[in-house]
């Protein structure tokens, strides 16, 4: 089975108190408008890593395989 991931490139820009209602359960999912123009759902989860003082600003890439499974987040820029 081959183990091929697609990209989705994603701007972001949440700030401190939006996200806190994501890590305290509130909201569950991200949902974003890639920069193709695709509405994207994903775990907020998985941006924890990136949260700083002022929240959670940049261009990410999500890397998904073709299941559509989470593979992986990464930075871009801020």
């Amino acid at each position: 089975m081959s183990s091929s991931t697609n990209d989705i490139v994603i701007p972001l820009r949440i700030d401190r108190e939006q996200f806190l209602r994501y890590y305290r359960g509130t909201a569950k999912y991200i949902v974003a408008r890639s920069r193709d123009g695709r509405t994207v759902r994903f775990p907020a989860s998985i941006l924890q890593q990136f949260l700083t003082h002022d929240g959670i600003q940049g261009v990410f890439v999500l890397r998904h395989d073709q299941n559509n499974k989470f593979v992986a987040i990464e930075r871009l820029s801020r």
